[in-house]
């Protein structure tokens, strides 16, 4: 009898390949703030969340709406963070990238306007924006690679929280079975037997 290749094994959907979703906290998105508005919220708390590897902060605005945003290093609980077209440059603040300096080092960049964040969104990374006129902002992602943006495409200020977290070793195979057990991935891969 023939065998099923892993790839044809995952098509199906079985319980070993699918994804928790279920314990995720948040679907990441910035809030959405009129266009000549600035909205501030407060930083209440600071959680872990399942489906990555950076944490996220759980910050209460002054209109009501309370949210988890992607958590830049630096942050802590009680700060204040704003959203909006004249929000200050610190770490934390959500503004379009017309409005961001050039050499700012950013995070949870929108790839297209509205569309609550794409790039550099793992741990201990950010993207550099690198210039913008009327027509484009160039930002130059974690991988290196060179994406021209509309100015109105919003990002965070800052680098992600978590960094250094590739340095610290597994050590035992049930640390790594946890971990690989959060993200639906088949663990362990073997390269055959004797």
């Amino acid at each position: 009898m023939g065998r099923r290749i892993q790839g044809q094994r995952r098509g199906r959907g079985t319980p070993t390949f699918r994804a928790p979703s279920h314990r995720y906290k948040a679907d990441l998105e910035h809030k959405k703030s009129e266009e000549h508005d600035t909205i501030s919220g407060e930083i209440v708390d600071i959680e872990h969340d399942p489906a990555r590897s950076a944490p996220l902060a759980d910050v209460e605005f002054e209109d009501g709406d309370r949210r988890l945003v992607l958590a830049p290093e630096g942050i802590t609980v009680g700060d204040t963070l704003q959203v909006g077209v004249s929000a200050e440059i610190k770490p934390g603040n959500t503004l379009p990238l017309a409005e961001i300096p050039e050499g700012v080092p950013i995070c949870n960049v929108e790839s297209q306007v509205g569309d609550g964040g794409k790039f550099a969104r793992a741990s201990g990374v950010s993207a550099q924006l690198m210039s913008h006129d009327r027509d484009v902002a160039v930002v130059q992602l974690p991988s290196g690679e060179v994406r021209r943006l509309p100015p109105e495409c919003r990002a965070t200020i800052g680098v992600v929280a978590g960094g250094g977290r590739t340095e610290k070793p597994f050590v035992k195979a049930g640390n790594k079975h946890h971990k690989m057990k959060a993200r639906g991935t088949k663990y362990p891969r073997v390269r055959g037997s004797r």
